[in-house]
């Protein structure tokens, strides 16, 4: 009985993280209303296409990179230059942990897509961006979507 009351207490205080995945039309009135529409001249079908081939919408999608670093989120920003994960001498660009671009709540994902789209060279950082968004015409992305 002790035993099983030790262990209903252990599996209130563990959290789980439930992945999120939005529809295309909630993530365009997000990202709307986040100013990514035409952030670095990118329009918002630029910006909702390319999470939608990074991570097919998914806020805990995670991607184990051949070179030990994790793409994190609906962006899949990657460990070793944006993000902290647990090792010291990673860059961290932009000053945030890993596990905070996982969660429902996309604003540190969103400050963070903006600061690789201004550092970098645009969008080019997403490569399911450069090989599906790219010079293509994105209007379909937002199509059907209210946003303000």
């Amino acid at each position: 009985m002790k035993a099983a009351s030790i262990l209903a207490l252990i599996g209130c205080l563990v959290t789980i993280t439930e992945s999120k995945v939005y529809t295309r039309c909630k993530l365009a009135k997000i990202f709307s209303r986040a100013g990514l529409d035409n952030y670095q001249g990118f329009s918002l079908g630029n910006w909702i296409c390319m999470a939608y081939y990074e991570s097919h919408y998914n806020t805990t999608a995670q991607t184990q990179l051949e070179d030990g670093s994790t793409d994190y989120g609906i962006f899949q920003i990657n460990s070793f230059t944006w993000c902290r994960h647990a090792k010291l001498q990673e860059k961290n660009h932009c000053h945030v942990a890993c596990s905070a671009l996982l969660t429902d709540d996309l604003t540190d994902a969103i400050i963070c897509a903006k600061k690789i789209a201004k550092e970098t060279e645009g969008m080019n950082y997403w490569q399911g961006w450069k090989k599906h968004c790219e010079g293509k015409d994105l209007s379909e992305w937002k199509k059907g979507c209210e946003v303000s």
